[in-house]
């Protein structure tokens, strides 16, 4: 029997989402089409999009998260391509970028992985093919379901715990509004 994929619904957003896509062009052609593909992907959910580009696909997680540091994005979209050649520094690069970005995820950030790791050039172009496969589009749809559960699970918390029920911030000793022995010592 024939297996067949399976992609979750789109999510969908009460908010803006803004999204930071990370491309490394070495393959100018694979790389153009999986920015396609994330970007068709975005714009089917209204969410706005940035684009840069880095050397290589190693550059790829040190630019998220430098973005991370010093910008605004709710999510990230890594793309490019790394083609096996004749030394080891195809699985260098393979697994430390994807070693990179794996790091940066576990540390809460939302990230679509859409780094191409092939044997060769048609196996980089059926999956980055604009009408079967783009893998740039499914990263960017990982980033926004990630940016949903983010959303969905960071949302404001009810008083639990040693977590305040409103956002008001209240020092000790300092008396509350019609209680005037809030904060005086007891005897």
């Amino acid at each position: 029997m024939a297996q067949t994929e399976y992609a979750l619904p789109r999510p969908t957003f009460d908010k803006p989402v803004k999204l930071l896509m990370v491309v490394a062009p070495f393959y100018r052609e694979i790389a153009d089409h999986l920015v396609a593909g994330a970007k068709a992907e975005c714009e089917a959910v209204s969410a706005s999009h940035d684009l840069v580009e880095v050397p290589g696909a190693l550059e790829i997680p040190a630019a998220i998260g430098i973005a991370e540091r010093l910008s605004n994005f709710d999510g990230y979209v890594a793309l490019g391509c790394v083609i096996r050649g004749e030394t080891s520094h195809y699985e260098t690069v393979c697994n430390d970028s994807s070693r990179g970005l794996t790091l940066l995820g576990l540390q809460g950030l939302c990230i679509g992985n859409g780094i191409l790791t092939v044997e060769n050039m048609d196996q980089a172009e059926a999956r980055a093919d604009p009408k079967r496969m783009n893998k740039g589009a499914g990263a960017a749809a990982a980033a926004l379901h990630l940016i949903a559960l983010t959303r969905k699970w960071g949302a404001p918390r009810k008083g639990v715990g040693f977590k305040p029920a409103t956002d008001e911030i209240q020092l000790a000793g300092e008396a509350e509004a019609g209680n005037p022995r809030a904060g005086q010592p007891r005897a």
